[in-house]
C-alpha cells in the first residue's frame, strides 16, 4: 500500500488556504473528489471513465523503458477497449489477451483519437479465407478507401484483388504473405509516404499526390474471425519545446512564488509556491509527450494546454498527482496523473512518486487522450458550448502551454517536451 507522509497532510491545509489550482474560489462537488470553480467556470462533474476499470489482478500491457523513451504508447490495453468505439453492429471484444470479431456487420472498431504521422506496430491472426484490414487516416464510415482513408488489407492470395500488405485501391502488394499464424504489421506514415512492413519484410512504399492528413485508426471486420494485439504507436514530426539548458523560448512570472531553473543533468526543475512557466509559441491540436518526476509523496502539479496567454493558468489541466487510495492503483486521490482536471479522472495512477514517468498528451479537436508510462489513462471530449475561455466552454483556438508549480511543497523535475502538431485533414 502507497503510505502518504506528512508532507502530504501539510499539502492537504495548503490546498484549503490556496484555492486548489489557483483558479478561482472553489468548492467540492458532493459525492466526488472534484473541484468546481464557483466564479467564471462552467460547473461540470467529472466524467466517470468510458470503460470498465482495470480490474486489480489483471496486469495492463507495458512497454520497455527503450520504447518508452523513444516515445511509443499503447493504443491497445491488453485487457479493455478503452480508447476504442465501434462504427458498426459487431462483436468485438477482448478475448485471451486479443481484440477479437467473429461476427456481426461488417465496419470497423477505431481510436476515439485522430493521428497524423507515426509508426504503427501490431500483431493479426486471420483465418482461412478471410477478409479484414487496417484502416490509417480514417473517418468512422471509411466509405471511400480511395479519398477518405488508407485500407491496409488482410486477405489471402487469390481471394482478393489486393492480398495481405496492400493498400486498397493504391498500391499491391506482389509478393504472397499468407498464414493463419499470428503475423505483424509495421506501418511509417509520414505524411503523403506509406511504407509498409508484413513480418518485419518491407512490401509497400506507397507517396500518395493527395495525401490525407490525419483520421482515426480502425481495425476492420468484414469476413471471417479476425484478432489484433501489441497494437502500439510512436508520433513522428515532433520538435522540442525545451533544449534542457536555459529556459529559452518559456515566459517567467517573477512575480509568482514557484521557481523554474535547469538543473546540469538538463532536467527543468520547478519548486516553492503558485506560479507557472508559459510557452511563448501557441498550439491547437497536437501530441506532446514529456518525462516528468516528483520529488516527494503526494505532490501535485499539472500541465495546462491551450492557455489564454498571459492568463494565471486559464486552460485545459492534464493533472499531475501520483497518490491513489486504498493501495488501489485505480482509484486516484484527486484526479490522477493524465486526468484531465475537474474533467475526467484518471481511470488508472500506472506512475509512482519519487522516480521519473513518462507522459503524454494528445489533444485533437474536442478531444483529449492521455498516457502515463505508455498507458492510456484519460479519454475525453469536451462537449459544452465553444467559448474562447476553457474553464467556461470548449475552446478549440491555439493557445499557450503551462507548467503548474502548485503550493509551497512543489518540487518537481521535468525534460523532454517533445511537440508534434497534427496536420489538418
Amino acid at each position: 500500500m502507497k503510505l502518504l507522509f506528512p508532507r502530504v497532510i501539510l499539502s492537504a491545509l495548503l490546498f484549503a488556504l490556496i484555492a486548489g489550482c489557483d483558479e478561482p474560489k472553489i468548492e467540492k462537488i458532493a459525492g466526488t473528489s472534484e473541484e468546481t470553480a464557483t466564479e467564471g467556470e462552467t460547473s461540470v462533474e467529472t466524467e466517470a471513465v468510458a470503460d470498465e476499470e482495470t480490474p486489480a489482478e489483471v496486469q495492463p500491457a507495458t512497454l520497455s523503458e527503450q520504447e518508452l523513451a523513444d516515445g511509443w504508447i499503447l493504443l491497445f490495453d491488453g485487457h479493455s477497449l478503452f480508447g476504442w468505439t465501434a462504427a458498426s453492429e459487431c462483436d468485438w471484444k477482448v478475448v485471451d489477451g486479443a481484440i477479437t470479431a467473429t461476427e456481426g456487420e461488417a465496419g470497423l472498431l477505431h481510436t476515439t483519437s485522430q493521428f497524423g504521422n507515426y509508426v504503427l506496430k501490431l500483431e493479426f491472426r486471420s483465418v482461412k479465407g478471410g477478409n479484414s484490414g487496417v484502416f490509417l487516416r480514417t473517418d468512422a464510415e471509411a466509405a471511400d478507401v480511395k479519398t477518405t482513408c488508407y485500407e491496409l488489407n488482410i486477405a489471402d492470395t487469390g481471394t482478393n484483388d489486393y492480398p495481405t500488405g496492400s493498400l486498397v485501391q493504391r498500391v499491391k502488394c506482389e509478393t504472397q504473405q499468407d498464414s493463419e499464424d499470428w503475423q505483424s504489421f509495421e506501418v511509417t506514415a509520414d505524411g503523403p509516404r506509406m511504407v509498409v512492413k508484413v513480418d518485419g519484410k518491407q512490401v509497400v512504399d506507397y507517396t500518395d499526390p493527395e495525401p490525407i492528413g490525419r483520421g482515426y485508426i480502425g481495425l476492420q471486420f468484414r469476413i471471417g474471425k479476425i484478432q489484433f494485439r501489441n497494437i502500439k504507436l510512436k508520433p513522428l514530426g515532433g520538435k522540442s519545446l525545451f533544449n534542457g539548458k536555459d529556459l529559452s523560448g518559456w515566459k517567467e512570472y517573477p512575480d509568482m512564488d514557484s521557481t523554474f531553473a535547469v538543473d546540469d543533468k538538463g532536467w527543468m526543475t520547478v519548486k516553492g509556491g503558485s506560479g507557472q512557466l508559459e510557452t511563448e509559441g501557441q498550439y491547437g491540436d497536437f501530441t506532446l509527450q514529456l518525462q516528468s518526476q516528483t520529488n516527494a509523496e503526494g505532490l501535485n502539479s499539472g500541465i495546462f494546454y491551450r492557455c489564454i496567454p498571459g492568463d494565471k493558468m486559464n486552460g485545459y489541466e492534464c493533472q499531475i498527482e501520483n497518490t491513489f487510495k486504498d493501495g488501489d492503483r485505480n482509484k486516484p486521490a484527486n484526479c490522477g496523473t493524465g486526468g484531465i482536471f475537474r474533467r475526467q479522472d484518471a481511470r488508472r495512477v500506472p506512475a509512482d512518486d519519487l522516480k521519473p514517468f513518462y507522459l503524454t498528451i494528445h489533444a485533437d479537436g474536442p478531444h483529449v487522450a492521455t498516457w502515463v508510462d505508455g498507458y492510456q489513462v484519460a479519454d475525453w471530449t469536451d462537449t459544452r458550448e465553444p467559448d474562447p475561455n476553457p474553464r467556461r466552454g470548449l475552446r478549440l483556438d491555439p493557445g499557450t502551454i503551462i507548467i503548474q508549480g502548485h503550493d509551497p511543497t512543489t518540487d518537481l523535475l521535468f525534460r523532454g517536451f517533445n511537440l508534434a502538431e497534427l496536420p489538418p485533414r
